[in-house]
């Protein structure tokens, strides 16, 4: 090669200044990630004209960048957020499937999350709403980077409430009296009641879910005005506990919407919009707001479940089940996605580009100037220039890990390259109807052109000259992830389970009760709460 021009070193130096722009000319960057819980893709108006109840979601879109090809992690709750708060798929991080309220373990502990990564750099980090990444010992958030917790440490569903909430089938309130006054129902916990823990301290047993919405936003403008007033950095982690039921809302007037979802919907909308409104106050210019879904929709919660706009899987459908929420089509992980960043992230934009939860680690750690932890592979990238608008090239292949509907835990059988969906094995969730899909294992691979068939309904037929030309890529692509996996350093979990590590405030109360059965905990101010406080861990 010749000696470059002076015209191309000027070029190439002005490239360079671009793409060191975001972190040198505005310092290290506030960052918020919100995270919503088996909210569906049509569940947001920007993206299904249908939706009508998420005015200031739809906002944050127009004012920033909508991703219309963003996909969780994982299509279950606990693998879903142990990737995004390490970059790793869990046939590499060890979190497979979900953590129980009895679990003794949790994210491995010589995993590094993304919290600690940016505490090292200096970030004053919280997390606030669920957790399920396990809550006994150092597994508890406390111990995992951030410097303050306030929330649930599993889904809000894993345990009693004197405020049940809509559920289907409904669960009965947390029992006030002897065993003789408790009510066994399947797929309720009526025996200990749902905590709210803040830092290792459990400050409410059972939670009241009706004011758990203002709660979280509470605690997460707190955490936002202590560490702009302490002139830090701070990186919020917002877990939503909507749109996973019970959906703990008043009933809506009759003929309004859609019922008790769309309220519930309208709620968590008001929640992003009084945290894009504070973030603005004290950090409009150099704060990034990226909101996510952990999963696509809970179809088996019929009306109470969200909408996955045209990702249907008729495929799968045609054959039982569902093809949302623990499955490998696009219901199951595409979820809606939008990133704001006044003056850096370009408004009323929508990217194509192909990009997942997995990738807020790696950009996050590269917008603070911070580096990864060695010693390991990761799943997601740097997407910061997809966010800025330099560039719409995400990921060339994206691997689906089987969550639940068929096929062992955490197993890669589904894998995306371009256009192309590659499935290995097939199967669907329990539906409304409470079918379930049965699984179906494919050699060679079903292979769908999404680009053609968004629904997923009709597989390239084999021997047809398309599916002959894609096959050797996905091939390829296939078994270079899986020896790229087996030859990483992979972490372990420890699902076992002891009664003992159940969070329970007060074992001598019914249910775990930490104060009389008369009492109104919603009423309580924050001080003479943290008097009745007792320490759980």
């Amino acid at each position: 090669m010749g000696t470059p021009s002076p015209q191309a070193v000027l070029v190439m130096a002005a490239v360079l200044a671009g793409l060191l722009a975001p972190r040198a000319a505005y310092g290290q960057p506030n960052f918020i990630v919100i995270l919503a819980d088996d909210v569906g893709w049509g569940d947001l108006g920007a993206n299904w004209a249908e939706t009508k109840e998420t005015p200031h979601l739809d906002e944050l879109a127009a004012e920033g960048t909508r991703f219309v090809d963003f996909h969780a992690a994982a299509s279950t709750c606990s693998p879903s957020r142990a990737s995004l708060l390490t970059g790793r798929l869990g046939a590499r991080n060890g979190v497979t499937h979900n953590f129980a309220i009895t679990s003794v373990g949790g994210l491995p502990l010589n995993e590094t999350t993304l919290a600690e990564v940016l505490r090292e750099a200096g970030y004053s980090t919280g997390a606030i709403g669920k957790w399920h990444l396990g809550h006994h010992g150092h597994h508890h958030p406390s111990f995992r980077g951030f410097d303050y917790y306030f929330g649930i440490p599993y889904s809000h569903d894993m345990g009693c409430t004197d405020t049940p909430g809509y559920n289907l089938p409904p669960c009965p309130p947390c029992p006030r009296h002897g065993a003789a006054a408790r009510v066994a129902r399947k797929d309720c916990y009526t025996e200990v009641a749902l905590p709210l823990f803040e830092n290792v301290t459990i400050v409410q047993q059972p939670v009241n879910l009706s004011s758990l919405a203002a709660r979280y936003a509470e605690e997460a403008a707190r955490f936002i005005r202590r560490a702009s007033d302490r002139g830090r950095p701070f990186f919020l982690y917002l877990a939503l506990a909507h749109m996973h039921v019970p959906l703990g809302v008043p009933p809506p007037p009759p003929a309004v919407g859609r019922g008790i979802y769309g309220a519930s919907l309208s709620e968590m909308d008001a929640l992003v919009g009084r945290i894009k409104q504070v973030a603005d106050s004290y950090g409009k210019g150099n704060t990034l707001l990226w909101f996510a879904g952990d999963n696509g929709p809970w179809a088996q919660k019929c009306e109470l479940a969200g909408r996955p706009g045209p990702f249907v899987g008729a495929w799968q459908r045609q054959r039982g089940g569902s093809s949302a929420k623990q499955t490998t089509w696009e219901g199951g992980h595409r979820v809606p996605a939008l990133a704001y960043w006044p003056g850096r992230i370009p408004a009323k934009r929508t990217s194509c580009a192909l990009l997942s939860t997995l990738d807020i680690f790696p950009t996050l750690v590269a917008l603070a100037g911070a580096v990864l932890p060695p010693n390991r592979r990761f799943d997601g990238l740097d997407v910061s220039p997809v966010l800025f608008g330099w560039s719409d090239v995400g990921h060339k292949v994206l691997l689906h890990p089987n969550s639940g509907a068929a096929g062992k835990d955490g197993e890669i059988e589904a894998l995306r390259l371009a256009q192309y969906k590659a499935f290995y094995t097939t199967g669907g969730a329990m539906a409304c109807d409470g079918s379930i899909g049965p699984a179906e294992h494919h050699q060679p691979p079903l292979i769908f052109n999404l680009d053609r068939d968004i629904q997923e309904q009709e597989p390239l037929d084999v021997a047809s000259r398309e599916y002959q030309a894609v096959l050797p890529a996905i091939s390829r692509a296939y078994a270079r992830a899986l020896e790229d996996i087996a030859t990483d350093n992979v972490s372990v979990a420890d699902y076992s389970k002891d009664p003992a590590a159940t969070p329970c405030c007060n074992a001598q109360h019914v249910a775990c009760r930490c104060r009389a059965p008369g009492s109104h905990a919603a009423t309580l101010d924050h001080f003479t709460e943290r008097q009745a406080t007792r320490l759980c861990l």
